[in-house]
C-alpha cells in the first residue's frame, strides 16, 4: 500500500520518474502515518527498521564528557557544572527551523535551566511557542537590556541582527554569555570558533562565541579524529545539503514543489527560495559565488576549517556544496591526502571511537549499511561510513562518507554543547547564585 503511493498521475511527465528522485514523493502525502525523516516523509514502520540497523554498528565506548545518543537524556543530568537552580537561559530567533531545536536540545540534553526566555519581534511577542517539554512559554519582545538579565543566550538570528546587538548583550561582567548561529563573527581572530569535541578549551574566559557552519561542524567530526591520527596535508569535500539548510522555508518550497509537480499543477516547480527548482533536481550554488568561482559556502568550509582546527592560514581545502532535493540532513564525500601512510583498519578504529561520531561502515550486509539522511536526520551524532585508501593519494590518501543533521549536529546541538562545555569550565555562572 505505501508503495502504491509512489505511483503519479499519467500527467507527469516521464524524464521525471527515475529512482533517485522517487525518496522525495512521499512529501506530497505527509498524513498522521507519515513522519518527516530524512528523505521528506517516510512511513513510522521504517523508523523503527533504520534505528535498529543503526544500533548494529554503534560503538561501545565513548566519551563522557560528550554523550552519544539523544535518547535517555535524563541519564545525563548532573555532567553540567551548575548551581542547583540553573541557569537563566534567552533564546533569541526560538520561531525559526534552528531556533525549535535549540530549545528541544535543552531538554533533551538536561540542560540546567532555571528559567527558559523565548525573544522575539513586537510582532510575535505575547505568543506562545513551544518549551520543548510539552508546554508553551510566551515570547517576550527582544531587547539589549532584558537578554543582559540571561546567564546565556542563544542567537539564532541573521548575521545582520547578531552584529548590531551580540556585543552588547555580552559585553562587561554583567552581561551573559552569547552563543551565536548566524556567520557575523566566525572569522574575527578574536572570538572563538567552536566545535566543542576538537576545541571547546578556546571557550575558557569567553563571553562571545561563534557557532560554525553546518556543513563545516559536520564534515569535521569525522576529519579531526583522521588528522591528529595521520596528520592532514589537503582536504577535497563535496557536499549533498538538504532543503533544511536554507531553513523552513526552504523545506516548505520543496514540499509544495513536489507536490505541485506530481499533482500534475506543474511540469517544473515553482522557486523563490532557491535559485532553480529544488524538486527532482541538484542545484550546484549554495550562496552568493565569489571572485575565486567558489561560493560562499564552500568557502567557509575552507576558512572555518582552518580556524576550528589550528591549521595555516593557505592549508588547501578545497569544497563543492551541493543542493539536493532531501527534506533534511546534509551528506558529504570527504577525500584527503595525509602525512603519514593510511591504515584503514586504524582509521575506522579512530572514527568508531571519536565522540559524536556513529560508524556506519559494512558494506558486507544486506542490506549494505552506509551514512544516509535517512537514518542520520534526528540523530545527535553523525554518520561516517564508506572508508577506504584513495586511489589518487594511494597510501597516503583516505576516503569516507558523512551524513548528519543540519539543524542539530551542523547547529542547533552544536550550540547547547558549546554551553555545557563552558559550564564545566566555569566559563557559565548563574547570577542568581552569585
Amino acid at each position: 500500500e505505501f508503495l502504491s503511493l509512489f505511483v503519479p498521475p499519467p500527467s507527469v511527465p516521464m524524464k521525471f520518474l527515475n529512482s533517485a528522485v522517487l525518496a522525495v514523493v512521499a512529501a506530497a502525502f505527509s498524513s498522521d502515518s507519515y513522519t518527516a525523516h530524512g528523505f521528506a516523509f517516510v512511513p513510522n514502520v521504517s523508523l523503527a527498521r533504520t534505528s535498529s540497523v543503526s544500533s548494529r554498528v554503534r560503538p561501545a565506548a565513548t566519551a563522557a564528557a560528550f554523550p552519544r545518543s539523544r535518547a535517555g537524556a535524563s541519564s545525563r543530568r548532573g555532567a553540567v557544572m551548575a548551581s542547583a537552580d540553573g541557569y537563566t537561559v534567552g533564546v533569541v530567533g526560538a520561531t525559526g527551523a534552528v531556533g525549535v531545536e535549540i530549545v528541544n536540545c535543552l531538554v533533551s540534553r538536561g540542560f540546567p535551566t532555571r528559567n527558559l526566555r523565548i525573544f522575539g519581534s513586537p510582532r510575535s511577542a505575547g505568543k506562545d511557542v513551544p518549551d520543548g517539554k510539552g508546554g508553551t512559554c510566551t515570547v517576550e519582545p527582544f531587547g539589549v537590556d532584558a537578554c543582559r538579565e540571561c546567564d546565556v543566550v542563544f542567537l539564532a538570528v541573521s548575521g545582520d541582527f547578531s552584529l548590531e546587538h551580540a556585543k552588547a548583550i555580552s559585553s562587561g561582567d554583567d552581561g551573559a554569555v552569547v552563543i551565536d548561529n548566524s556567520s557575523a563573527f566566525r572569522y574575527d581572530p578574536d572570538i572563538p570558533l567552536v566545535v566543542p569535541e576538537i576545541n571547546g578549551e578556546c571557550t575558557k574566559g569567553a563571553k562571545l562565541i561563534a557557532n560554525p557552519n553546518c556543513t563545516t561542524a559536520i564534515g569535521l567530526m569525522a576529519l579531526w579524529p583522521i588528522h591528529k591520527l595521520f596528520g592532514l596535508k589537503k582536504v577535497i569535500m563535496s557536499t549533498y545539503q538538504a532543503a533544511s539548510g536554507a531553513g523552513q522555508p526552504g523545506m516548505d518550497e520543496l514540499k509544495e514543489g513536489t507536490r505541485a509537480v506530481l499533482s500534475g499543477e506543474r511540469e517544473v516547480a515553482e522557486n523563490s527560495i532557491f535559485a532553480h527548482p529544488l524538486p527532482f533536481n541538484v542545484i550546484p550554488h549554495i550562496d552568493k559565488f565569489q571572485e575565486n568561482g567558489y561560493t560562499k559556502e564552500e568557502m567557509k568550509v575552507t576558512w572555518e576549517t582552518r580556524k576550528i582546527c589550528g591549521l595555516p592560514d593557505d592549508f588547501p581545502v578545497s569544497c563543492t556544496a551541493v543542493r539536493i532535493p532531501t527534506y533534511r540532513a546534509h551528506s558529504e564525500t570527504i577525500v584527503v591526502e595525509t602525512e603519514r601512510p593510511i591504515d584503514v583498519v586504524a582509521a575506522r578504529k579512530a572514527i568508531e571511537e571519536a565522540p559524536g561520531v556513529k560508524l556506519m561502515d559494512d558494506t558486507i550486509s544486506d542490506p549494505p549499511i552506509y551514512p544516509m539522511p535517512l537514518t542520520a536526520t534526528g540523530q545527535e551524532d553523525i554518520e561516517c561510513g564508506r572508508i577506504r585508501r584513495s586511489e589518487v593519494f594511494g597510501d597516503y590518501g583516505l576516503e569516507f562518507f558523512v551524513s548528519g543533521d543540519q539543524l542539530l549536529r551542523g547547529a542547533a546541538l552544536n550550540a547547547v554543547l558549546v554551553a555545557e562545555v563552558m559550564s564545566k569550565n566555569g566559563s557559565l555562572s548563574s547570577k542568581v547564585a552569585a
